[in-house]
């Protein structure tokens, strides 16, 4: 592993041997600068871990450099330190974009720690800008559109476009399987963070004793089992969004610290001292009736005010049936595109009696159904009896195992094919509760989610 290279910028000499002295003992690798404009040319020509950057100093301040490097290089951690350090010169450099503000003379653990945290967040961030750079490539524009001309898909449509531009938390409500995600995915993808990443955290997912963890980080050995310290959600959507869903079951204590980080845009890990300030977006969303959490003391009041400055409601499929037929056919053609299939066209029968479907897994069950029809109807189009023999839930050759039986000829696929199928149904039974859903079937939350990813088991809105 490369040695971290830090720049020390400042007009002080001694300050600078200092310095240096220490980081090198520390075996970190040190660049001087003696004024800003010298920092920001060694800067334009070099590559640096972190910029130990001084606020007063003659030509150009620190304060008008760091404006420069947030705007060149955005991943690079600015730490700033001054001996006229004031409060408001904290929150100023804070609100430029500064990882953090240190006062001279600096203490030596305080900046060693800072120094470590900066290391992490700037690989972190450089490593999420590598991945969405890669994604871009090669999914620009593949992310599923919101389809529907129902009044009630208009509206969610119309807000989206009002409020992605804004930096309004958004509490996103309905259903499971109706696409609170996909809604959450196209509010980042509209907004000025959409160049930054959108971390996603299922609070339900998460066992109540770790979601502190997940969400803040921890440090190594603040508690059993913590052998290295571990970066949270609201660090890796710095300067991004972070979707918090199913937001209805996260653990009171988890609710308490959230609802701090949202005031005071800081977190601390768990086991740590040092607060951590995070410019992060948040947006919820839940199946639950919260106003009823509420009531029952499971949801804090003051945090769903916190979440909800804008509601966005996505409603149910059977409440807008005049869409199936658009959801279908654009449904049909990603899974024929992704599994190398023979697009199969719906005929107006079939795509009328998905209409009368009762759909209580929304537009995720419609997602299965469509796959299931495409791949065991046998003609070269989709009819009326296709979905009368596949899709419909009162008919005992829905069951697609029956079909199963016929297309594989070694056991081990037929097993394959059928459990993944055993697991979207109940998937689907049990409205996509995984704590419901491995209880009913008699195995371990995470023994589900290992099956889910084997057989890459997904919502219909992923």
């Amino acid at each position: 592993m490369a040695v971290p290279t830090i720049l020390v910028v400042d007009d002080e000499a001694s300050i600078r041997r200092t310095l240096r002295e220490i980081l090198e003992y520390e075996d970190y690798a040190v660049d001087e600068a003696e004024d800003g404009e010298e920092a920001l040319q060694k800067l334009r020509a070099n590559r640096y871990d972190v910029v130990l950057l001084d606020v007063k100093m003659p030509k150009r301040d620190g304060m008008e450099v760091l404006q420069v490097v947030i705007g060149e290089q955005r991943d690079l951690p600015v730490v700033m330190i001054s001996g006229h350090g004031t409060i408001e010169t904290a929150v100023e450099a804070t609100k430029l974009g500064a990882f953090d503000f240190i006062e001279k003379p600096p203490d030596l653990n305080r900046l060693l720690l800072t120094l470590k945290n900066a290391l992490d967040r700037g690989q972190l961030e450089a490593e999420n800008r590598r991945m969405r750079q890669t994604i871009v490539e090669r999914v620009e524009g593949e992310l599923t559109p919101i389809l529907g001309e129902s009044s009630g898909i208009k509206q969610v449509i119309e807000t989206i476009d009002r409020v992605a531009p804004t930096e309004a938390r958004i509490l996103i409500t309905g259903e499971p399987g109706t696409g609170k995600e996909l809604v959450a995915k196209w509010i980042h993808r509209k907004s000025k963070r959409h160049n930054e990443s959108i971390i996603d955290v299922n609070c339900a997912a998460i066992p109540s004793e770790l979601i502190e963890s997940e969400l803040f980080g921890h440090e190594k050995g603040s508690f059993t089992g913590a052998t290295k310290q571990r970066i949270g959600k609201f660090e890796q959507a710095h300067n991004g969004t972070l979707f918090l869903d199913e937001i209805g079951d996260m653990s009171p204590s988890a609710q308490a610290k959230v609802l701090r980080a949202l005031q005071e845009n800081s977190i601390t890990r768990v086991g740590g001292d040092h607060n951590i300030p995070v410019d992060v977006r948040v947006i919820a969303a839940t199946n639950k009736n919260l106003m009823e959490q509420i009531e029952a003391h499971n949801f804090r009041e003051d945090l769903y005010h916190r979440l909800s400055v804008i509601l966005v409601h996505v409603p149910p499929l059977r409440d807008r049936r005049e869409d199936i037929p658009l959801i279908t056919c654009s449904i049909a053609e990603r899974i024929a595109r992704r599994n190398g299939l023979e697009p199969k066209p719906f005929s107006s029968g079939a795509l009328s009696g998905l209409e009368k479907l009762e759909w209580r897994g929304n537009v995720r069950e419609l997602h299965n159904v469509v796959e299931r029809l495409l791949i065991l109807s046998e003609g070269d189009s989709i009819s009326a009896a296709d979905v009368n023999k596949y899709a419909s839930p009162g008919s005992v050759e829905a069951n697609p195992i029956l079909g199963l039986m016929d297309q594989y000829d070694q056991f081990s696929e037929f097993r394959d094919a059928a459990e993944k199928l055993f697991i979207e149904s109940k998937l689907t039974l049990f409205e996509w509760n995984i704590s419901k859903t491995a209880e009913a079937i008699g195995i371990q939350r995470s023994h589900l989610y290992n099956k889910m990813g084997k057989y890459d088991i997904r919502r219909a809105d992923e």
